[in-house]
C-alpha cells in the first residue's frame, strides 16, 4: 500500500476568465499602499505561506472576487473539482473612529486633492494613527481568514491568492482600502466635499518688508537659472487635470443635452496639455 507522503504534489485544476493578477513576476503591487498591505501581511509572519498563493493569483485561480465594507469574499479554484470558499474579514472602524479620521482628512486641503484625484497621501496612517486607529489591521487577529480547503495553516495558498488579488483592488482604486476598513467611497467623498472646520485652510500668517524697501530687488529670481532648471526637471507631476471638477459637485446643468460635467472635463483637459 503506498503511503500518502509517496503522493507529489497536488496540482490546481486550471481555469480560464478567474481574476488574474497583472503582474508577472516579482512583487504584486505597484502603488506604495498596495504594497504597504502586503508588508503588513508579512510582517505578521506570513511571508512564507503567502508566496505559496502568488502563482495561484497569476495564474488566475480566483474565479471570483468581491469586496464590500469590511468583508472579503471569493473563489478560488484549487485541485478537487469543487472551488474553494474564501472569506477575509477585517474589524471595522467605529463611528466615532471615522467622525474623527473624515474630520483629519478633510480639514486637510493636501490630502482631500489627493484622494478626490485617486491617490493616497502617504501620510494617511499618521492621521488614522492619531484618531487612535490604524489603517492597516495592526495584528493578524484583527482579521478573519477562512477558507474551506483542508489545509489548516493560515493563510492558505488560496487565501494566500486572494490577498494578492486585494493588493491589486487596492491599486486600481485606494478607496477600496478604505471601504474594506467600513467606510464606502460615497460616503468618504461626501465628507471631503463638506466645508473644512473653520480656519483648517486659513492663509498662513506671512512677513515681509514694505514693498518701497525692496523695489529693488522685487523681480529678481531667487535662485539662479541653472538651479531653476535643476528643480523643474524634479518637480512632481501635475495634479489631475479635472481635480477641482472631482472636488465639488457639479451643478444640474446642462448644456446642449449634455451634463456640465462632460462638457468642462475636455476643455480642462485640453488646458492642462497647453492646447
Amino acid at each position: 500500500m503506498s503511503d500518502w507522503r509517496d503522493w507529489g504534489p497536488s496540482r490546481p485544476v486550471r481555469v480560464d476568465g478567474g481574476v488574474r493578477a497583472k503582474s508577472k513576476r516579482g512583487a504584486i503591487g505597484e502603488r506604495w499602499w498596495s504594497r504597504r498591505f502586503i508588508e503588513v501581511l508579512e510582517s505578521y509572519g506570513m511571508s512564507g505561506r503567502l508566496a505559496r498563493g502568488r502563482s495561484y493569483a497569476r495564474a488566475g485561480q480566483v474565479l471570483e472576487f468581491s469586496l464590500t465594507q469590511a468583508m472579503v469574499t471569493a473563489t478560488v479554484q484549487g485541485s478537487r473539482p469543487r472551488p474553494y470558499q474564501v472569506h477575509i474579514g477585517v474589524l471595522p472602524l467605529t463611528t466615532p473612529q471615522w467622525v474623527r479620521v473624515e474630520e483629519q482628512l478633510a480639514g486637510q486641503a493636501l490630502f482631500r486633492a489627493k484622494l478626490l484625484a485617486g491617490e493616497m497621501p502617504r501620510e494617511i496612517e499618521e492621521v488614522f494613527d492619531e484618531c487612535g486607529t490604524s489603517l492597516f489591521p495592526s495584528r493578524a487577529e484583527d482579521m478573519d481568514m477562512r477558507c474551506s480547503c483542508p489545509d489548516w495553516e493560515v493563510p492558505c495558498k488560496h487565501l494566500a491568492a486572494v490577498c494578492y488579488v486585494l493588493a491589486e483592488a487596492f491599486d486600481a482604486d485606494p478607496f477600496q482600502m478604505l471601504a474594506w476598513r467600513g467606510k464606502g467611497r460615497e460616503e468618504l467623498l461626501g465628507a471631503l466635499r463638506r466645508e473644512p472646520a473653520p480656519g483648517a485652510l486659513a492663509a498662513p500668517e506671512v512677513t515681509a518688508p514694505p514693498l518701497a524697501e525692496c523695489l529693488d530687488r522685487y523681480w529678481a529670481a531667487g535662485l539662479s537659472p541653472g538651479r531653476l532648471r535643476a528643480l523643474s526637471a524634479t518637480v512632481a507631476p501635475a495634479t489631475a487635470p479635472d481635480l477641482l471638477l472631482r472636488m465639488f459637485e457639479p451643478p444640474p446643468v446642462q448644456v446642449r443635452g449634455k451634463d456640465l460635467l462632460d462638457v468642462l472635463l475636455p476643455a480642462y483637459e485640453r488646458l492642462a496639455a497647453g492646447d
